[in-house]
């Protein structure tokens, strides 16, 4: 088994040959494409990829087009996503529409999905029809879920349901593909990749309530992004959404005062706000949350045809994530 470390140092190296390989001309489609891969972040997809291959097959190559291809996509997301909510940061770095602009970072954010598809396509063909139509569909939901987010930014009655399904679409689809593909590339028979792809939404889904969570109680440094963001933006999160299913009448009323107020300044409103769910135990019920999808996650790992040895190291794997709470 490659540690984790190893995975990650492969994936540093063939994304910079990739990208360096003749990507140059016109630099101002290029560039920011090497901007966004150069700034961290930890390549959790790409490493699931490469991980869960193997964890069936001593031989990673195969899946490394794959992991490349699945990081690739993701950061395009990221590009457009920082647009469509006017992002001024990412990875505390300014984001690519902020350093250059919204047409720049919409034209680089093409190419990289373009690229993803050629780094794809070079899949073994024994696996490529699999893998393909698991990047679609993966693909597809992705928007499907973008689409539901700005959709409720101008819905009132969203609950908190709708949101889980919501983020699941967004986020969690990727965590499962890149886990069920690098399964399927490494060898697993279709039960056992299944059962990685749920393994990915359930971690998925723990992994952004933490986001949730970290915007109201996170460090600025470490979070990469300003806290309360979400509460000055009135982003309809698992916190928010929480809190308008628990509040009594009187902290709906001051709820609701917060989220209709303009000119209310952002500290003020961020203290407001974040004392109402002190108050709610909103970070309590967070947390349990974030805690379920983790131990749910555990149960897959147990279940998998797997050496306790192996099925350790993933769990160990695993629990790097949970730790982003604290």
């Amino acid at each position: 088994m490659q540690s984790i470390k190893s995975i990650q140092k492969i994936i540093e190296k063939e994304l910079q040959q990739f990208f360096n390989n003749g990507y140059n001309q016109p630099a101002n489609l290029y560039e920011p494409i090497r901007y966004i891969l150069s700034i961290g972040g930890k390549r959790l997809r790409p490493t699931m990829v490469l991980l869960a291959c193997n964890l069936y097959n001593e031989n990673i190559i195969s899946a490394i087009p794959a992991a490349l291809a699945i990081e690739t996509f993701h950061n395009f997301t990221l590009l457009h996503d920082d647009i469509m909510d006017n992002s001024p940061m990412r990875r505390s770095q300014p984001t690519v529409h902020n350093k250059w602009n919204n047409n720049v970072a919409i034209l680089s954010g093409d190419a990289m999905s373009i690229l993803a598809y050629e780094l794809i396509a070079k899949v073994d063909i024994k696996y490529l029809k699999s893998v393909l139509e698991i990047f679609n569909k993966t693909a597809l939901q992705i928007c499907e879920g973008q689409q539901y987010d700005m959709d409720f930014e101008t819905t009132a009655d969203i609950t908190v349901e709708n949101y889980l399904e919501m983020i699941q679409l967004k986020t969690s689809v990727l965590l499962g593909a890149s886990f069920e593909i690098g399964a399927i590339i490494g060898g697993a028979d279709k039960t056992e990749a299944t059962k990685f792809y749920e393994l990915g939404l359930n971690l998925g889904l723990a992994f952004q309530l933490q986001d949730d969570y970290l915007d109201t109680y996170g460090d600025a440094q470490t979070f990469g992004k300003r806290i309360g963001g979400d509460i000055v933006s009135n982003k309809k999160t698992f916190m928010l959404l929480t809190a308008l299913q628990k509040a009594n009448e009187k902290q709906l009323r001051e709820l609701q005062f917060h989220l209709n107020k303009t000119m209310i300044p952002d500290e003020e409103k961020i203290i407001a706000v974040t004392n109402i769910y002190n108050t709610l135990d909103i970070p309590n019920i967070a947390l349990q949350k974030i805690d379920a999808y983790f131990d749910k996650s555990a149960q897959i790992v147990e279940s998998l045809n797997l050496t306790q040895e192996k099925k350790q190291f993933l769990a160990e794997f695993i629990q790097t994530l949970n730790g982003r709470k604290k």
